[in-house]
């Protein structure tokens, strides 16, 4: 009896280990990561077989692809309303035609013409402006936000907002489940009794507690005029207001690519409703309203592409001088790195600004083990002082610019959705980089020596972080 069951133990593992090794063989895209889980299933029995299907499966695509699965056929925008070819470049920006060509290829909205936009300098800028068009709005108000505080800021919009419902404006408004966990009283609360329409993003339960969030900032009032950016709702982005603040960038939208902000924020609606708000007052005709040739890109882990990521890269291999970065978290993968290693060893002069102080000391500690080998080939990397500093955009060439929630970090490229716009447009660009010359007077530049003047410790440290990256 004993050798039957020890027989049928040694089979059992046997084949656990044989079935695991086979399936990180075939579905492990990196050869690297398909040994190493390879020979940890056949070499640690039932412990290596248990980690990898724990750990080592990726999950997050088919879940989320199965959940809008289950939701349903998203709203569609009533096609007289939109526009139906894109903007062709103007010859000052041809040369990012091949840029422009991947963008086609992977986003399905269109690079609509005669839009402006405005940047907005933290909660100073911005909120006024946002609270002062939810109370002209005569139609609609709809809002998403990954954080909505219920202090003081959050209940001067809990206000703008319940009093636009008074008015008999349709007032819906979508807030992440776990951004909705950073403060109490929670906004769902503050605006219980009003006729403000609420939900939440993927109410919180066992697996989906930190992946497959909604990290999109979008504000349509009327479907006439739009705001989207980095910017969360809360008192912390006033940074003339008590400490701890954060310093953001935010932005006003006009011109037709409001449409698509509007069919982003119905899509994310239907998603958490199942109701479909593909109306004809949703979608008023917007006239042109400036120069600037704008695509919002939504992306999220339910897509067939990496948007953001794959444009990003192509970006990077169009740049002919000059590319600046700005992000709070800097967590790149293989292929971003190689980018802008390529890039730099080309000529163009790559300008990377992150926060002095995080507000998440180990997305910092890891991001720190990566400077050192961007700092080999060229790439400037400065500090930015304390506050904190969440703005985050990306320009090329003072040609084409990237704005809007997404950072560059395995959570936003992978895990999250997102909304961006990128942008074509000499004006805008040239403003973005004036803004970062400014910042850039009053940071410190990051030099090799003092990445390789870390302690062992430090160093034993954000090289243990590191290997968290794609969690973190």
């Amino acid at each position: 009896m004993d050798r039957i069951f020890w027989g049928l133990l040694i089979f059992s593992l046997t084949l656990l280990a044989l079935v695991s090794a086979g399936h990180a063989l075939i579905n492990k895209r990196d050869p690297r990561s398909a040994l190493g889980w390879i020979v940890t299933c056949v070499a640690i029995p039932l412990l290596g077989p248990l980690f990898y299907w724990g750990m080592g499966v990726n999950r997050i695509y088919s879940r989320a692809r199965r959940w809008h699965e289950e939701a349903g056929h998203p709203p569609v925008i009533p096609p007289k309303r939109t526009t139906a070819v894109s903007s062709p470049l103007p010859s000052e920006l041809r040369y990012l035609r091949e840029l422009r060509r991947l963008s086609d290829r992977v986003v399905s909205t269109n690079l609509l013409p005669g839009n402006t936009l405005v940047p907005l300098e933290n909660g100073e800028e911005a909120y006024p402006a946002m609270l002062a068009a939810i109370d002209r709005a005569a139609s609609s108000v709809h809002l998403c936000t990954y954080i909505f505080d219920g202090d003081d800021t959050g209940k001067r919009f809990v206000m703008a907002l319940s009093r636009a419902a008074d008015r008999g404006v349709e007032v819906r408004v979508i807030v992440d489940s776990l951004g909705e966990k950073y403060s109490r009283p929670t906004a769902r609360v503050l605006l219980k009794g009003s006729g403000v329409q609420f939900r939440r993003f993927l109410p919180l339960k066992p697996g989906r507690y930190l992946n497959l969030r909604n990290h999109r900032k979008v504000l349509v009032v009327d479907g006439t005029l739009g705001f989207t950016g980095g910017m969360n709702i809360g008192s912390r982005h006033l940074v003339s207001g008590r400490p701890p603040v954060v310093k953001d960038l935010h932005f006003q939208v006009c011109g037709p690519v409001v449409a698509d902000l509007q069919h982003t924020f119905l899509e994310d609606w239907h998603f958490a409703t199942g109701e479909q708000l593909a109306d004809e007052r949703f979608f008023p005709e917007l006239q042109p309203a400036g120069t600037a040739l704008v695509r919002a890109v939504s992306d999220g882990p339910d897509k067939d592409f990496r948007k953001l990521h794959w444009i990003i890269l192509g970006a990077l291999s169009c740049a002919r001088k000059k590319v600046t970065i700005v992000t709070p978290y800097f967590i790149p993968d293989r292929p971003l790195i190689a980018a802008l290693v390529t890039a730099a060893l080309r000529g163009v002069e790559i300008t990377l600004v992150l926060p002095e102080v995080n507000n998440l000391p180990y997305v910092q500690w890891a991001s720190r083990s990566y400077l050192w080998e961007l700092l080999q080939q060229g790439v400037r990397i400065y500090s930015q002082p304390s506050p904190f500093v969440h703005t985050k955009f990306m320009v090329v060439d003072r040609s084409w610019s990237l704005i809007g929630s997404a950072n560059l970090d395995p959570r936003s490229l992978r895990l999250n959705f997102e909304l961006n716009l990128e942008v074509y447009d000499l004006n805008f660009a040239a403003l973005l980089e004036q803004r970062c010359a400014a910042t850039l007077a009053l940071s410190r530049e990051i030099t090799l020596a003092e990445m390789d003047g870390r302690t062992l410790p430090i160093k034993l440290r954000d090289a243990a972080a590191k290997l968290f990256s794609p969690y973190l």
